[in-house]
């Protein structure tokens, strides 16, 4: 578990979904997934294996933010971040993000792979400053609105 003043980094449980699928459906930015596709995250018997955090409020315990990668060894691919409105720019993704590169490492995970809507400017910041390349595009890979999604790559070890 880590934790900064005014969060706590914990794993994410069944108990937390309707706080997750609330913060995910909130934002145009976030993958649409049924209730199904997180229960599969949480299963530690599914291929691949994933494993999901989500960042709390230590005194009151509300959820602020979940991240979500599947492990593909050597590497890892980054499924879903989001952070809820109210909490965006105060350095809840950065803690989410630098809590997953910590644990990824210590399993043996070399890279993380990640797509992004390039219209996503602070993503891309923030993937950038934490060591993140673009390695590619998927042109029009998104819809509602079309757009490009950036491929990107953040070297571990």
């Amino acid at each position: 578990m880590t934790s900064n003043p005014g969060v706590r980094m914990r794993r994410m449980s069944a108990a937390d979904l309707e706080r997750v699928t609330e913060i995910a459906e909130s934002l145009k930015d976030a993958p649409n997934w049924p209730r199904a596709a997180y229960l599969t995250a949480l299963d530690p018997d599914a291929a691949p294996r994933r494993i999901a955090w989500v960042a709390e409020e230590p005194e009151t315990g509300a959820l602020l933010g979940f991240a979500i990668v599947a492990l593909l060894p050597p590497a890892a691919e980054l499924e879903m971040i989001a952070v809820a409105a109210e909490r965006k720019r105060r350095g809840t993704g950065r803690l989410l993000l630098t809590t997953m590169v910590e644990e990824l490492k210590s399993v043996g995970v070399c890279e993380v792979i990640l797509e992004v809507r390039a219209s996503n400017h602070a993503a891309l910041g923030l993937y950038r400053d934490l060591g993140s390349s673009e390695t590619g595009r998927r042109r029009r890979y998104y819809a509602d609105p079309e757009e490009d999604a950036v491929l990107m790559n953040l070297r571990l070890m």
